[in-house]
């Protein structure tokens, strides 16, 4: 019986022990599989550090993980940036902070990655510009059809006051701005021939989730199909839809040429995305670390826009070479149909908005 007894004991205080151990974590978890999100972001620093002789918490040896999601392709310069982030961040954090990086919206689409982001629910950056409209209008400017003219004028808008603007609206909505990618002009990808306004009567076509965009093409008689970039190709494959419009970069990285015959060069939108963490997770950051983020968003963007230069240029070979026809149109007519059926559209401050980013062309 005393036998009984003892190991009946021995039996309940191993079971207690695993199920200790079974609920703690370790200071830097593993990645994820590929098809499974990750957890969320390590930023209990004040849990993980010991107080110091005065008080203070000691966050020196705290460890932080940070996971990148966006929806493009490893091939990618918005991914080839990432990793570049990657290794600024864990070689100037001596370690603190080790980044995971999910492409292929292995996280879900742009609009998730968004919500996971601002409830800290695993992603903490993602690269989004127009789509945060939902958490702020004004930030739907970002995709008004053929408001910036040239990269000079979209450089001037997102280095001047109005890109400060952009910024703080960006912050208000729960997104720390940690640098931007400028993206070439969006063209339309169609298996029907386009010249003129007249050819896209009910044309079926792709777009992405943004009133903006779905605003300016039904003015042009289209009939936009908002949709997850992941469920494109398969779609443009099986006839759901017969058209897309993004820039050339996409185009290629996602083999839009495999499934569509021509690239239709409107030009209708010159846009960009930022690389936008969670306010909150950017908060909870020690303020040395913080620096060390911030800075390795500003190296990322330059690294990706040395990409971009180099393969805009090599992109419209390849698209070429790979059977793509490319059609010239009038762009002063498809601007004139767009901005008409958008304008109306628009709230006073979008308005303002609107003004003041017209005004900041150079070129004028």
């Amino acid at each position: 019986m005393k036998k009984r007894v003892l190991a009946i004991a021995l039996s309940t205080i191993m079971a207690a022990s695993l199920a200790a151990c079974g609920g703690s974590k370790p200071a830097e978890t593993t990645a994820a599989p590929a098809a499974a999100a990750p957890a969320a972001a390590e930023t209990t620093a004040a849990a993980a550090a010991a107080p110091a002789a005065d008080g203070a918490v000691d966050t020196s040896n705290a460890k932080y993980t940070i996971n990148i999601g966006h929806i493009n392709a490893e091939n990618d310069s918005w991914h080839l940036a990432a990793l570049d982030f990657k290794e600024q961040v864990e070689k100037n954090s001596n370690g603190q902070i080790k980044v995971e990086v999910y492409p292929n919206s292995q996280l879900g689409p742009e609009v998730d990655m968004i919500q996971s982001i601002l409830q800290q629910g695993g992603c903490d950056i993602t690269f989004t510009g127009e789509s945060m409209q939902t958490y702020s209008p004004d930030l739907g400017m970002i995709g008004m059809p053929y408001l910036i003219q040239s990269d000079e004028h979209m450089k001037a808008v997102l280095d001047g006051e109005v890109g400060k603007k952009l910024e703080g609206l960006m912050e208000e909505s729960g997104m720390k701005v940690l640098g931007y990618f400028t993206r070439g002009p969006r063209y339309i990808t169609s298996n029907r021939e386009i010249h003129s306004v007249a050819d896209c009567q009910n044309l079926l076509i792709r777009t992405p989730q943004s009133p903006m965009t779905v605003a300016a093409f039904n003015a042009i008689g289209a009939k936009p199909t908002p949709m997850a970039l992941s469920e494109v190709f398969t779609s443009l494959q099986s006839g759901t839809i017969e058209a897309q419009e993004n820039p050339l970069a996409m185009i290629t990285t996602q083999s839009f040429y495999e499934v569509q015959k021509y690239l239709i060069k409107t030009a209708h939108l010159r846009a960009w995305v930022y690389i936008a963490m969670g306010k909150a997770q950017f908060d909870a950051l020690p303020a040395d670390l913080q620096q060390v983020v911030l800075d390795a968003g500003k190296h990322a963007q330059e690294y990706e826009h040395e990409l971009f230069l180099k393969n805009e240029t090599e992109f419209e070979k390849f698209l070429q070479e790979k059977g793509m026809t490319f059609i010239d149109v009038d762009t002063k007519e498809f601007a004139d149909a767009m901005i008409s059926g958008v304008l109306p559209t628009l709230t006073d401050s979008q308005k303002a908005l609107y003004d003041e980013i017209a005004a900041a062309n150079p070129n004028k």
